[in-house]
């Protein structure tokens, strides 16, 4: 088992990561759950059918167990899965000493993190992530909904007390979530790690090749560099903003195409190479487009995907980003790998350059 601490002003927690360590749940997480009074174990129902018997079996001889369980997808990440969140804190009779355990993916996370940094104004919580992408969501406290106009526009800063991340639980993912999680490990190296960056692109060149036993060595490297950003910028004012590298246009494609047929990370994935396209057409990187575009198409996913959208309908998304300043639109952007900056962008251009790709133009400019 693989251990790492993060630290933030609010709060430090550990990261555990290893195989089968969701049994392991009731000993790691003794500190967290020493005098509190309840559990709920928040999942979805994939996950449920999966997981959730044998984690509520263990905690249970322990502690007053109950579960909740949700439709899983991103649409149940909204107003009306919330309500149903802390419907459920109060059907069960949660109070302020009690602990929700969210077991799933990133929208599991992103919820029941949300429901439980509100409810009763805060009570504690632990990230049991059973996802790739998760392994970038459960860490650095960003919980919260998505709304009709937006992607994660309601929402808190509100770290966990504790993650979990039981790698055996990978195996059930489908390749398209493989990917997805995926994108958020090559995004981190992108903006932070070079090294770490061409050693993904000489290991991982297919989506098998994400899943050998170097998992847990990329997957321990990814998280520390979240965990050493958001140290250092817990409530995003300043670094911890280069995290949304991909994501500006990332967001407005799972928009437009409807939350949920096109997975956070292959958005994010299209949402990179557009970035580094907008870098060059501005004159302010030099970017290979077609050997960074060959590397993820190769690894499955759909770099072009913007093409397939309207560039005023994708505009529109955009402008609803929560990472507009002041009705600007601000990029993250990557000079080269390991230096990114956060760039105010004129609407013409992020619109002619949709428009051009929608034409089949600058696919490798």
């Amino acid at each position: 088992m693989e251990q790492l601490h993060v630290e933030t002003p609010s709060r430090s927690y550990p990261v555990y990561i290893g195989e089968g360590i969701r049994h392991q749940a009731v000993r790691l997480l003794e500190p967290v759950l020493k005098g509190k009074s309840r559990v709920l174990i928040f999942s979805d129902a994939n996950v449920a059918s999966l997981y959730g018997d044998e984690v509520k079996a263990a905690l249970e001889a322990f502690h007053p167990v109950s579960f909740f369980s949700i439709e899983a997808g991103e649409s149940s990440k909204s107003l009306e899965g919330y309500e149903k969140g802390l419907t459920a804190c109060m059907e069960e009779h949660l109070d302020r000493q009690s602990v929700i355990i969210a077991l799933g993916g990133g929208v599991i996370g992103d919820l029941a993190g949300f429901v439980a940094a509100t409810y009763m104004r805060g009570i504690a919580f632990v990230q049991m992530p059973t996802t790739l992408l998760a392994q970038d969501s459960s860490v650095g406290g960003k919980t919260g909904i998505n709304h009709p106009l937006g992607k994660n526009l309601i929402g808190a800063f509100y770290q966990p007390e504790a993650v979990i991340y039981d790698t055996e639980t990978l195996v059930s993912l489908p390749d398209k979530e493989w990917r997805s999680g995926f994108a958020e490990m090559i995004k981190h190296a992108y903006i932070k790690d070079p090294e770490f960056l061409a050693w993904l692109k000489e290991n991982v060149q297919s989506v098998d090749a994400m899943k050998k036993d170097t998992l847990r060595r990329f997957l321990k490297r990814s998280i520390a560099i979240k965990a050493d950003i958001v140290k250092e910028d817990e409530k995003e004012s300043g670094v911890r903003a280069f995290l949304n590298f991909g994501h500006t246009l990332g967001h407005a494609l799972e928009k437009v195409s409807g939350y949920g047929d096109m997975t956070h990370g292959e958005a994010v994935a299209a949402g990179m190479i557009f970035s580094m396209k907008l870098s060059n057409y501005l004159q302010l990187s030099d970017w290979n487009i077609k050997e960074e575009a060959s590397w993820l198409e190769k690894l499955g996913y759909d770099v072009e995907a913007p093409s397939a959208f309207s560039p005023a309908e994708l505009m529109e998304a955009i402008k609803n980003d929560k990472k507009v300043q002041a009705g600007e639109l601000a990029f993250v952007l990557v000079e080269s790998p390991g230096r990114p900056f956060l760039q105010k962008v004129r609407e013409s251009d992020v619109l002619d350059l949709l428009t051009e790709m929608k034409k089949g133009g600058v696919k490798y400019d």
